[in-house]
């Protein structure tokens, strides 16, 4: 069985959403980033030398680490599901782009926000930054119900955990009413439901 490796609502969570959409059979384990300990009392840092969230171990004791690299993983196990397009198609380089996209430009510029001491100037610039990226989402997103369409995918796991991280600094995502929508749509999703019930995030 695959072991995931995760933060409740860290980036680990689109892998844990994408595990539940595809019906695969995975266990779980907590990390402690602070300590690098994971819940079992494991020193993390031996199954990820990175340190951080989320690691997929898979059955042969193989570890995969970074998200968009596991999120496409999951997805290739189960291709009737369509979580991803065929490999070496037009579409899957689609998928390919907006996993990188949501990964620098909107990941990573959120991941600072979460620092306790970084200046607050910074912070605005940071926020001023993902609103741009945010106006560009939310166009593509008012033409169509999911990143590749009306297909649900990789990448809409990763946008939806990513953009979940807004109520954390007072960004009202409202302001964009296709990205406000496709978040109640993935929200509603029984994945996107166990999984967050499954990590504690659900009162």
């Amino acid at each position: 069985m695959m072991k995931l490796y995760y933060t409740p609502g860290a980036c680990s969570h689109a892998p844990h959403i994408l595990l539940r959409e595809a019906g695969l059979d995975f266990s779980l384990e907590k990390v402690d980033l602070a300590a690098k300990k994971t819940e079992t009392g494991a020193d993390y840092t031996k199954i990820n030398p990175h340190g951080y969230v989320p690691a997929l171990q898979l059955k042969d004791g193989t570890v995969l680490t970074e998200g968009p690299a596991i999120d496409q993983y999951i997805a290739d196990l189960v291709p009737a599901k369509m979580l991803a397009p065929a490999a070496g198609t037009p579409e899957r380089y689609k998928l390919q782009s907006w996993l990188n996209f949501i990964s620098t430009e909107l990941h990573k510029q959120f991941s600072p926000l979460f620092g306790k001491t970084v200046p607050e100037e910074y912070k605005t610039m940071l926020k001023e930054k993902l609103a741009v990226r945010f106006d560009a989402v939310d166009a593509h997103l008012s033409g169509s119900k999911h990143l590749l369409g009306d297909t649900f995918s990789a990448a809409d796991a990763y946008l939806y955990t990513v953009l979940n991280w807004a109520k954390y600094f007072a960004i009202d995502l409202a302001k964009w009413p296709a990205i406000k929508s496709f978040m109640e749509r993935v929200a509603a999703r029984p994945s996107a439901q166990e999984a967050a019930k499954a990590e504690g995030l659900t009162a």
